[in-house]
């Protein structure tokens, strides 16, 4: 019953005990009329409507992006229903008269301001009066989750722990870990593409190109995630933006990416750019005190690109230049200053956002 249906009860109680108790007959037949009217509520209310209910959520969404959830209601009994609503959170959306047979879409908008998992509650579909006095609620389904990933700018690779293929220069993108060995003869069944078709022409003789398997070069990404590091959320939610950006970019180029924090590993050695980005939609920080996270790095020994992605209050890079050995390539990406680039010897980025990112981060591929 709402609040409106019990007023109607309460008043209408009481005006017909006081009209009876005082001889006013108006008032007792004032109040008789709230009774009846909450009772034909109930009769109207009670009655559970016969219904097919279906929901499409989202799985994942980038942080800002729309996001919707489908709901559709079919009405699988023969009578007309009327007075329908489906509540999810603060949203409410009035369903019109659903005849029998009949269905009906309904859409309504996801919360994705904020990274993270959103749970998206059972449909909760109710039927009320037409004057609003009661509402009988009913629930279809379970709970589901959308998970809020953080945004992306499309970033080149930094380079470092190239492969070198056998057909020209170092190469920016993994091939299958396949790096060239030798030429030979041609055999029957050898995949075609391999031809070094220079060599042939040279030699008269069809040759391939054989290949052999090599680790390809890691990159290792360092999130600060101490609170103590940034002025505020927001700069903490553009160092996520910024450390998915530059992980997703190896990924994408299908490097193995390895990303730390000083909660412990959020990623261990994936290649999936959409592993990369479904571990860092979940990164909180934290109050650990302390240098950033360097656990292990010390002893690392296999090359390949390391990054730090840190607030303005983290100590910039500071802490990162005793590392500079241990890889082929260091650099820290700082948030809270205005997009540049500071020489030295780890390259360190200085950016407000992730869009001034994308622009700064060229002059340091670039080196």
């Amino acid at each position: 019953m709402t609040s409106t249906g019990w007023g109607a009860l309460v008043g209408g109680a009481v005006l017909v005990a006081v009209g009876y108790a005082f001889g006013y007959g108006e008032a007792a037949a004032l109040g008789a009329v709230c009774l009846l009217a909450v009772v034909g509520a109930v009769l109207w209310a009670v009655p559970a409507p016969v219904l097919r209910v279906e929901r499409v959520v989202p799985g994942r969404v980038r942080r800002g992006d729309p996001a919707e959830a489908v709901v559709v209601l079919g009405n699988t009994g023969t009578r007309t229903r009327r007075g329908l609503r489906v509540v999810e959170r603060d949203v409410v959306v009035e369903v019109p008269a659903l005849r029998g047979g009949a269905a009906h879409e309904v859409r309504y908008a996801l919360p994705t301001g904020r990274r993270g998992r959103v749970e998206v509650g059972p449909v909760r579909v109710e039927r009320g009066d037409p004057l609003g006095l009661v509402r009988r609620t009913r629930v279809y389904g379970g709970s589901e989750r959308l998970l809020v990933r953080p945004r992306v700018r499309e970033l080149a690779v930094l380079a470092g722990g190239r492969v070198r293929h056998g057909e020209g220069p170092v190469s920016g993108g993994a091939d299958d870990g396949a790096a060239f060995h030798a030429l030979r003869a041609y055999v029957l069944g050898d995949d075609l593409r391999r031809v070094h078709w220079r060599s042939t022409a040279r030699t008269g003789t069809l040759m391939v190109r054989q290949t052999a398997d090599v680790p390809l070069p890691l990159t290792t990404l360092v999130l600060d995630t101490r609170r103590a590091s940034y002025g505020s959320a927001e700069e903490f939610e553009v160092a996520v933006e910024c450390a998915a950006s530059v992980a997703y970019a190896a990924a994408r180029s299908r490097f193995p990416v390895r990303v730390v924090s000083e909660a412990g590993v959020v990623l261990a050695g994936g290649g999936d750019g959409e592993a990369v980005l479904d571990a860092l939609a979940v990164v909180r920080w934290s109050r650990a005190g302390g240098g950033a996270s360097f656990e292990g790095l010390e002893r690392h020994r296999g090359g390949g690109v390391l990054v730090v992605v840190t607030g303005a209050e983290g100590g910039g890079s500071g802490g990162v230049a005793r590392l500079r050995g241990r890889f082929d390539r260091v650099s820290v990406v700082c948030v809270g200053g205005g997009g540049a680039r500071v020489g030295g010897e780890v390259g360190e980025v200085r950016v407000s956002s992730v869009d001034e990112l994308a622009v700064v981060w060229r002059r340091e591929v670039a080196g």
